[in-house]
């Protein structure tokens, strides 16, 4: 998927962050005592608008897609606080110690090797400050499918997509290894199930599926290929109304 096109710009804008995430944060992070958060791989600002709900009084939003900030900026203009900045996560720009918090969420599988960017991290934050890193380890993805883990179904109808997957995503020790080797400690490991969306209708679960809205992995289907996906799901899913999708995430909390 290009993150850069303009065809893709609210593709991460549109919906809001989880009220279970919420909690989470709520449970595991002092947000309370935060002044500036910092969200690198912002995407269109879903969690960065969730940080500001908090209040948390400053948060500045990275990605390195000025095409997506632009979808961002517009989603967070009602927040106080809330800044966006085009940069990379290897290289964000911003001031050594800075910040308080800073939240990586579906960034890291994006990245190939981890270590300049939780050393970028480090440099960001202040003495004490946390790292959270929200993303799916190869065994979150390959859960099987079922009315509420659809991304399930994705790769018993298209085994090649699992093996996308599974090249691309970190596995849990890899993370860990690589937090302490850039200096983390007080390391800590959360799963997560989220509520990706409600779908009113199973048409409307299939319209969002033949969109790709949100879902880079379904990119490396051809058209065809995401037709015979959408029939698959459709057999497979026999309820018609309020379906409610989830996915299950890895969350790792880091202190520098």
């Amino acid at each position: 998927m290009d993150f850069k096109a303009q065809q893709n710009k609210y593709t991460y804008s549109s919906r809001q962050a989880a009220p279970a995430w919420m909690d989470f944060i709520r449970e595991t992070v002092p947000y309370q005592q935060i002044n500036h958060a910092v969200d690198i791989g912002c995407g269109g600002g879903i969690y960065t608008k969730a940080l500001a709900e908090l209040g948390i009084p400053q948060i500045t939003g990275v990605d390195s897609s000025a095409v997506i900030l632009e979808a961002a900026a517009e989603s967070c203009q009602e927040e106080q606080g809330v800044r966006f900045h085009k940069g990379d996560a290897l290289a964000t720009g911003l001031k050594t110690a800075s910040c308080d918090l800073i939240l990586e969420r579906a960034l890291i599988h994006h990245l190939p090797n981890l270590q300049p960017c939780f050393s970028e991290a480090y440099r960001l934050l202040h003495p004490g400050g946390t790292l959270l890193i929200q993303d799916r380890t190869p065994e979150d993805c390959l859960l099987p499918g079922s009315t509420e883990h659809i991304r399930g179904y994705f790769f018993t109808c298209f085994p090649k997509l699992a093996e996308i997957e599974i090249s691309r995503r970190h596995t849990a020790e890899h993370v860990l290894e690589n937090l302490k080797d850039c200096g983390f400690h007080t390391l800590e490991q959360h799963s997560l199930w989220e509520v990706r969306h409600v779908h009113e209708t199973k048409e409307k679960l299939l319209a969002d599926l033949r969109a790709r809205r949100g879902r880079s992995i379904l990119h490396a289907l051809k058209d065809d290929e995401l037709e015979e996906l959408i029939l698959y799901i459709d057999d497979c899913i026999t309820i018609e109304r309020d379906i409610v999708e989830r996915d299950r995430w890895t969350i790792w909390k880091a202190v520098k």
